[in-house]
């Protein structure tokens, strides 16, 4: 299991409070930040962890995430969840950020500025490549500050997500072809892993292009 980027003395201080590794005492507060986040992000149904799944992604044999709590005093503040990331182009591994949350009591104070600040210095520190994250398209006050502390936008790409009874139905694909539906006009068929894609590129193609 490679090491983790929550090591002893990982805690750093901020104008107003402390930056520290979640325990797993955090989890109730955790998971109830999390539906808070899902709250303002207009998706609350959507949520389903509950403190076992939390407790064994962060604190299990082997983690899937990690998170970092902002305290003012003994109030917990906000939070940042993460895990790691790899890029085949750098050759180096980095850091995306799942959840970033302030309670709105705190906003404006610095709290999430250091939250992001921290695992900057995790990636600087640890030589990784990249601090990344998403961010809704109409979080305006969100997307103002991460383009003040010099983030940019991947606009080039798009996200794309299996989930559900999609993911359930493609898991299921065995690799054979898929017969075709007569034995008409499809001498030189493509196998349809395949020739899919280029027919959907061509007529993507036409589609730019204005040809029919």
């Amino acid at each position: 299991m490679p090491p983790s980027p929550e090591r002893p003395g990982t805690s750093a201080g901020y104008l107003g409070g402390v930056i520290r590794p979640a325990t797993r005492a955090d989890v109730p507060v955790l998971v109830e930040l999390i539906e808070d986040l899902a709250t303002y992000e207009r998706a609350r149904d959507e949520v389903e962890i509950d403190e076992a799944m939390l407790a064994h992604a962060l604190f299990g044999e082997e983690p899937s995430a990690f998170a970092r709590i902002a305290t003012v005093g003994d109030v917990v503040a906000g939070m940042a969840l993460y895990y790691r990331s790899y890029s085949t182009w750098t050759g180096l591994p980095g850091i995306y950020l799942e959840d970033l949350y302030v309670r709105p009591e705190h906003r404006g104070s610095g709290v999430g500025k250091a939250l992001l600040a921290s695992l900057a210095r995790t990636v600087v520190d640890e030589g990784y490549g990249r601090l990344e994250w998403s961010v809704l398209d109409w979080n305006e006050p969100a997307i103002d500050f991460y383009r003040s502390i010099g983030a940019t936008a991947t606009d080039e790409w798009t996200r794309y997500r299996l989930a559900g009874s999609a993911l359930k139905e493609f898991a299921s694909f065995d690799g054979r072809p898929v017969a075709p539906p007569s034995d008409k006009g499809v001498a030189g068929a493509p196998d349809p892993a395949i020739g899919a894609e280029h027919a959907d590129s061509a007529d993507s193609l036409r589609r730019r292009t204005g040809s029919q």
